[in-house]
């Protein structure tokens, strides 16, 4: 059995109306120094947003959304917060913001893969559960 390793993440919220404090879990981001792994999924509920905040334009959140698997990636194209180091580049992504999109806390967990932790996480805090 591979060796587990420890990990931190954070829930990527949606928070339509900031003053009213409601959200809709909306992503995952997992870093892993062991395995150097710095990842995020994201996926938007838009019924889930409609319901909750209608009127809100799903295409803008989706595309700021995006932008955080880019700056987990790093490199040019996550602007210079991509130049900087996977685990500066985590506790940017991690800290608490006054906008429509959030991170929850962060909580850590043991892993074999992170990848595989991170789609568990998405399964579990992230999509809606099957009839």
């Amino acid at each position: 059995m591979p060796a587990r390793s420890s990990f931190d993440y954070a829930i990527i919220r949606v928070v339509p109306r900031v003053e009213r404090e409601e959200f809709i879990n909306a992503g995952v981001i997992l870093y892993c120094l062991t395995h150097r792994y710095l990842g995020a999924q994201v996926e938007l509920d838009t019924h889930r947003l409609e319901a909750l905040a209608p009127g809100t334009d799903p295409e803008l959140i989706l595309h700021h959304l995006a932008s955080i698997p880019r700056v987990c990636a790093g490199g040019r194209a996550a602007g210079p917060v991509g130049q900087l180091p996977q685990k500066e580049r985590f506790h940017w992504l991690v800290a608490p913001r006054s906008t429509m999109i959030q991170t929850g806390p962060v909580h850590s967990g043991l892993c074999e893969d992170p990848a595989q932790a991170i789609e568990h996480l998405m399964r579990r805090m992230v999509r809606s559960p099957c009839p």
